[in-house]
Formats: structure tokens, C-alpha cells, sequence
């Protein structure tokens, strides 16, 4: 390894690299987070390599061994992370040189950075999806729950967030965990384009070597190996399916934080959210501001960001490493860090939730909600729908250019001025009886809701078991332990 011009490798160059070009080509500072991935994938190499008779069992031993100590030494934080080493790569083989000598040389034998950055990324994907899986497993737990105990609290729905039909604080909450859990299931779809070991493609054209890429992929739990040398170390697909994912997953908790924000204002007061979620104000002492429902609904943004700085920087890539690809990391750790903070912190916040019956029921009586249920009466006594549609409109308007509802009008009243009977009207705006009314799969019906939130529970705990298998012990685990 040439130490010319201060350089690690290679030859040829008569000056020192610039300050500068020194810091920016550094990547260690952001991408140490890899070190147990590439510590693994090393192990999992050697192994190989020792099995191909390309090493030598005392070198293969030497090597794991000293992998095993650097290792432990990360995991204690006590690791000698530096600068000029450039990466999580070159820290780690030139440490292990440091500590044992020349078996170290051997080590990086058939392998370039490319391919073995591309492997490292797989690895730290795996398993951050699966605790992704496991945040978002709790949350639809959490909903299912929270519908579960709510199932029959009437409340008002909304389009363009104006009152519009009435539903039930669980057949609300129900909603959300339909989005979280197509959030769940596109996170385990990615998970199979993850499962592709690249070790072996080299800088691009493979080896010479006779090694053994299927040896590496099953000591490192992978399905299958790579198609094409080119495409292995050039490929970023699924970084962006899983920032993609992130980005979509962000806008769904996004929604539930705005909600949050709303209802839990005194305008609306639907629900209180518990102290630890929320903040006071440094100037007026009645405030209790909900922070963090605010800021989940802002870190949307920045995952959003986050999937479209990748996107700008593959865009235009010729096959097959450049050097732009090192900006992945940074934006891929951020994105899938805070959605699973998000997720942890949403659920958290939604367990411990207080639904406040006495303000939602008020907010029944305002809104003309159940418009549509006396459309529908009079259709079910012979008036054609447009027809119906309009004398209820009329009617609405007068109520509302006189300040009445439809209590406060009284049933007697609307009875004789649709020509109905004054029991269907009676029934037809009493809250709990229309929620009955919409008796079908998907609707607010009380029961219809519980029934949905308990296959909404099994559902999520399906999702969790699907994701944890990512998290498989590894054989090369065992290799690392016991050599």
C-alpha cells in the first residue's frame, strides 16, 4: 500500500491531497454506522476465502479473531475512528493491519470497496426494515386497540374539513391503520429486492479468482446472489424503494399529526393528548402546545427531502461506481431514522390518547351530519334521489339562515315539511341508529368496527412476524463468535 502524497493506495500522484478534497472525500464521520455490517461481511469473506484454500486456516483465524476485538471495541465506543482513513471500510482493514500484521493484506483479496459498500448497505437495510416492520406493528396495535375501546363513539367525519357524515372515533382510527399497514406491506416487498447479496462483482468486472459467491450469501443469510457484476455495485434501487417508502409512510403519520393538531385545539377539543407529548410556552402560561404531533407532522418534509436529494444524485450516473454514490448515506440513514422515530413516538402518543365523548357528541349536533339520512328516508318512501337531495338542501339552507339544527327545528317540524312520519325522522337523527344504519363491511356500523379492528390487530401481528424474519441469525454470526 503506497503512502506517497499522504495517500492510503495507489501510485502515480507527486502531491498531497488538498485540505479540502481530504474532507470532503471522507465519509467515516456518517457511514462508522455501517462498521458491524462491514465487520460481518469481512468474516463471512475470509471464510470463504479460507474455504477456496485462497487463505490459510492460522490467517483466516488471525483475521476473525481480530475482527471479533475491533468489533467489541465499536460496540464500546472506544474505537479510533479517523479522518484520513476515509471510510468505515479503511478504518477497519487498516486497524486489523495495525493489530495483526500481514494477514490483514489477505483480507480484502478478491474484493473492492465498491462491491463490499454495496454489501455493507444491503446488510444495515435488512435489519433496519425489520425494526421499522416492528414500529410499525405497534402502531396498527396501537389502533386496533384505541378502535377497539372506541368503537361505538360517535363523532363527526369530515371531507374538504367540513362536517359531512357521522362515524365513530374507531372507524377513524381504523382508517389510519389501513394506510400504516399498506406502509407495512410495501416495507416487506422491499425487503425482497434487499435480499440480494453483491459480494463477489468486484469494482465492476468480478474477480479472476476462484472464490465462491453463494458460500458468502448463505453465511450471510441472503436468498440469492447478484445477476450482474455491473449492475451489483452500481445499484441503489432499493435504497430508494425503502426511502420511497419512508417518504409515503412520513405523509400517513404526517396526517395523524395533523389531526392531532386540530382536535386536540379548543376549537375542536376532541381529544388530549398526555403531558409528555407536549410543550409549554416561554411567554403565556395556559399553553400546552402538542409539539410533537407538530413535528411529526413536519419531519415529513424532510424524508420527503431526503428520498429526492438520492434520486437527484443517481439520476445521471454512467455504469458503474462514482463517486457521487457516496452521498446515499446520508440521506438513507435520516429518512429510515426519523420515520421510525415517528412511528415510535405516534404510537406512543395515540396509546395514551384521551377521546373526550361530551365535546364529540356536542360537535354531532352542528354540520346538518345526517343530511343525507333524510335524503335517504325520503327516497326509501318513493321521492326520487335528485329530488330528495334538493328539498333536504333547501331545508338545510333555511335552518342554517335562521341558526337552527335539526334538534333544534325538532322533528315534528321537518316531519311535516318533508312529508314523512315523525317516528322515521325521530329515528333517522338519532346518532346511534344511523351509525347502525350503515350495516356493511368497511362502514361505521359499531359492530362492523370491532370485528375490523380485531382483523386489523391480527393483520399487524402477521406483518411484525413477516418483518422479523430479516432478523434471522446469520451463520456467519456463529463463525464470528466462535473462531
Amino acid at each position: 500500500m503506497s503512502t506517497k502524497g499522504d495517500r492510503l493506495w495507489g501510485g502515480g500522484y507527486e502531491e498531497a491531497t488538498h485540505p479540502l478534497v481530504a474532507r470532503m472525500n471522507a465519509s467515516v464521520a456518517y457511514d462508522q454506522v455501517l462498521a458491524r455490517e462491514d465487520i460481518l461481511g469481512s468474516v463471512a469473506h475470509a471464510t470463504m476465502l479460507r474455504d477456496q484454500k485462497i487463505l490459510s486456516k492460522d490467517e483466516h483465524v488471525a483475521i476473525v479473531r481480530g475482527l471479533r476485538g475491533i468489533l467489541a471495541d465499536v460496540e464500546a465506543g472506544s474505537f479510533d475512528w479517523r479522518m484520513e482513513r476515509e471510510d468505515v471500510h479503511m478504518n477497519v482493514e487498516a486497524t486489523l493491519r495495525d493489530r495483526i500484521g500481514a494477514p490483514a493484506g489477505r483480507l480484502h483479496t478478491a474484493r473492492s470497496r465498491n462491491d463490499q459498500v454495496a454489501l455493507d448497505e444491503r446488510l444495515w437495510l435488512r435489519r433496519k426494515l425489520a425494526e421499522i416492520g416492528a414500529a410499525l406493528a405497534r402502531l396498527i396495535d396501537v389502533l386496533s386497540q384505541q378502535a377497539t375501546l372506541h368503537a361505538d363513539w360517535p363523532m363527526p367525519g369530515y371531507t374538504h374539513m367540513q362536517r359531512a357524515q357521522p362515524v365513530t372515533v374507531g372507524h377513524h382510527l381504523l382508517a389510519h391503520a389501513e394506510a400504516i399497514a399498506r406502509d407495512a406491506e410495501r416495507l416487506l416487498d422491499v425487503q425482497k429486492r434487499v435480499d440480494i447479496c453483491p459480494l463477489g462483482s468486484g469494482a465492476l468486472a468480478g474477480t479472476t479468482l476462484p472464490i465462491d459467491r453463494q458460500k458468502v450469501a448463505d453465511l450471510l443469510g441472503f436468498s440469492r446472489i447478484s445477476g450482474n457484476s455491473l449492475d451489483a455495485v452500481a445499484d441503489r434501487d432499493h435504497l430508494v424503494e425503502a426511502m420511497a417508502a419512508a417518504a409515503l409512510g412520513s405523509v400517513h403519520l404526517s396526517r395523524i399529526g395533523e389531526e392531532l393538531v386540530l382536535f386536540t385545539s379548543a376549537e375542536f377539543g376532541f381529544v388530549r393528548l398526555p403531558d409528555a407529548f407536549t410543550t409549554g410556552s416561554s411567554l403565556m402560561p395556559q399553553k400546552k402546545n402538542p409539539d410533537m404531533a407538530e413535528l411529526v407532522r413536519g419531519k415529513s418534509g424532510r424524508v420527503i427531502g431526503d428520498l429526492v436529494a438520492l434520486l437527484v444524485v443517481l439520476k445521471g450516473l454512467p455504469l458503474a461506481y462514482n463517486k457521487d454514490m457516496q452521498e446515499d448515506k446520508e440521506p438513507l440513514f435520516d429518512a429510515l431514522g426519523t420515520w421510525h422515530d415517528c412511528l415510535v413516538a405516534t404510537a406512543d402518543m395515540l396509546a395514551r390518547a384521551q377521546w373526550q365523548k361530551r365535546n364529540l357528541l356536542n360537535a354531532l349536533d352542528k354540520g346538518f351530519l345526517l343530511a343525507t339520512d333524510l335524503a335517504d328516508a325520503l327516497v326509501s318512501s318513493g321521492v326520487p334521489f335528485r329530488q330528495a337531495h334538493e328539498q333536504i338542501a333547501e331545508l338545510v339552507g333555511e335552518l342554517t339562515h335562521n341558526q337552527l339544527t335539526f334538534v333544534k327545528f325538532g322533528a315534528a317540524k321537518i316531519a311535516k315539511r318533508l312529508n314523512l312520519d315523525e317516528a322515521v325522522v325521530r329515528d333517522t337523527l338519532n346518532i346511534q341508529k344511523a351509525l347502525k344504519r350503515r350495516d356493511l363491511a368497511g362502514a361505521p356500523h359499531p359492530k362492523r368496527v370491532k370485528v375490523a379492528a380485531k382483523v386489523m390487530g391480527k393483520r399487524g401481528e402477521m406483518l411484525a412476524k413477516l418483518a422479523a424474519k430479516a432478523l434471522r441469525p446469520m451463520p456467519v454470526e456463529a463463525i464470528l463468535a466462535e473462531t
